[in-house]
């Protein structure tokens, strides 16, 4: 990382952030070009898991090369300074690089589905996920779920924090800062 200066090292702060982000981009290679796919994403028990379609380029680019990367970037706003080249963005982004395996066991694949309705849809069904619906599913194109698992081999952080008293908000103009 160029500016180790901004690097995170704080297992908390990047574990609260991957479990509170809602979009990962998910990085592939095909042998030709990248492939990356903003996806849903749920970080559970040290690894970040998905759900796809059984088919499609996604699919056959992770089962002839399983190494991927996912990044997660939020942004928290601008940081207005006097000095044009020292305007900035406050943000976080983690990076995770490691190896995609696909669940087979229908009891984990129905516990990561259970925790993603928690997660994007908390408290809106009164039952938990049944594991016959994971298992008999079809989407309106036939297609089954699967549900795969990033396992980290390498993950790298960066933040840049905001400082509230320089956070831009329309309406302020250099002269508030002088």
């Amino acid at each position: 990382m160029r500016q180790s200066n901004m690097a995170c090292f704080n297992d908390e702060k990047i574990n609260k952030f991957l479990s509170c982000s809602e979009t990962g981009y998910l990085g592939l290679f095909d042998g030709v070009y990248p492939y990356v796919v903003p996806m849903n994403f749920i970080w559970h028990e040290g690894a970040a898991y998905f759900h796809g379609a059984d088919e499609g380029k996604k699919i056959d680019i992770m089962k002839h090369n399983n190494r991927a990367s996912l990044t997660v970037s939020e942004s928290f706003g601008t940081i207005a300074d006097p000095v044009p080249a020292r305007t900035d963005t406050a943000y976080m982004s983690v990076m995770i690089f490691g190896e995609i395996i696909f669940l087979q066991d229908l009891e984990e694949a129905t516990a990561v589905m259970q925790h993603m309705l928690n997660k994007y849809v908390p408290g809106y069904y009164e039952t938990p996920l049944q594991k016959s619906h994971v298992d008999k599913y079809r989407s309106s194109l036939g297609s089954k779920t699967v549900i795969y698992k990033l396992l980290p081999q390498n993950i790298t952080a960066k933040e840049n924090p905001m400082n509230k008293e320089k956070s831009f908000f329309p309406g302020r103009t250099i002269h508030s800062d002088k």
